[in-house]
């Protein structure tokens, strides 16, 4: 897969829809609708789909961390004061986040990404398909019987 995305103006989340589009042939919100129709049909459209939502969310806190960044800038005399650094931290954390979600994406979107044809993940796939609507291991404690029988002795009580 080729690195289109780069650390300078280029727009994260249209490149990355982009791909998402081209990859399951139609457009995202025709892909967002089908996968609240049926979640289930392709785990791979479902994944992209909330993972494309959690982008497109950081990016959001990204501008506004940005702007608010901008606009206390031009306020600022020649040294910059804790509040406008404070705000520059939230900058590069809200950076940080929409880089991480984008790199999932990418690795949703290839089908060779390191980690999805190894034994592990064959494994992985097995487990999901045949998964259990119910816990692993009893959650609830066992059934006891309201009477103990009479072999058994009670405790408190001594043994003739």
């Amino acid at each position: 897969m080729s690195d289109d995305i780069s650390d300078g103006t280029e727009d994260v989340v249209g490149v990355l829809t982009e791909r998402i589009e081209a990859h399951f042939g139609m457009g995202m919100d025709q892909l967002t609708a089908a996968v609240a129709v049926a979640p289930t049909a392709n785990p791979d459209a479902t994944d992209v789909v909330k993972w494309h939502g959690l982008l497109v969310d950081s990016q959001t806190v990204l501008n506004r961390a940005e702007d608010d960044l901008l606009a206390a800038l031009e306020t600022q005399p020649s040294e910059v004061d804790d509040p406008t650094m404070g705000l520059a931290q939230r900058v590069n954390a809200a950076v940080t986040a929409r880089d991480g979600r984008a790199l999932v994406v990418r690795w949703l979107l290839d089908p060779h990404a390191p980690g999805k044809k190894d034994l592990a993940a064959e494994r992985l796939a097995r487990l999901n398909r045949g998964a259990r609507k119910g816990p692993a291991v009893q959650t609830s404690a066992p059934h006891r019987p309201a009477v103990v029988p009479a072999s058994v002795p009670r405790t408190g009580r001594a043994v003739l």
